[in-house]
């Protein structure tokens, strides 16, 4: 009896996994990869010193702190990809983004972040 629900447990919780990653979508690299191929530009929100000690080549470094003055610096018909290193810089980065009427990605959610 024990080993008959042990296996129906498992085959609930194989069951719950397929379902859910069923209802997930596309991967997240698939998104991110697809605007890339697109021309999306690619910056790092960390710390200048984050960012010397390692990043994603080609990509620039804005600080969070400073994306609202230097958004100059990045192309307005281009997407913006944007990563940190926990998600939350990104998605601050991405606010200020997307109020200002740019196209967003945040690479840690491939989270889309719609203008408004």
């Amino acid at each position: 009896m024990i080993s008959g629900l042990l296996v129906a447990g498992v085959g609930a919780l194989v069951f719950g996994f397929v379902v859910r990653s069923m209802n997930r979508g596309p991967d997240v690299s698939d998104l991110v990869e697809e605007e890339l191929l697109k021309g999306a530009v690619v910056v790092d929100v960390r710390s200048a010193a984050e960012f010397a000690s390692g990043h994603v080549a080609g990509a620039l470094n804005i600080p969070v702190d400073q994306i609202a003055a230097r958004m100059g610096e990045l192309p307005a018909d281009k997407t913006v990809i944007v990563y940190c290193r926990s998600g939350a810089r990104s998605a601050a980065a991405a606010r200020t983004l997307t109020s200002a009427g740019r196209k967003v990605v945040d690479a840690r959610t491939a989270g889309s972040f719609p203008n408004r």
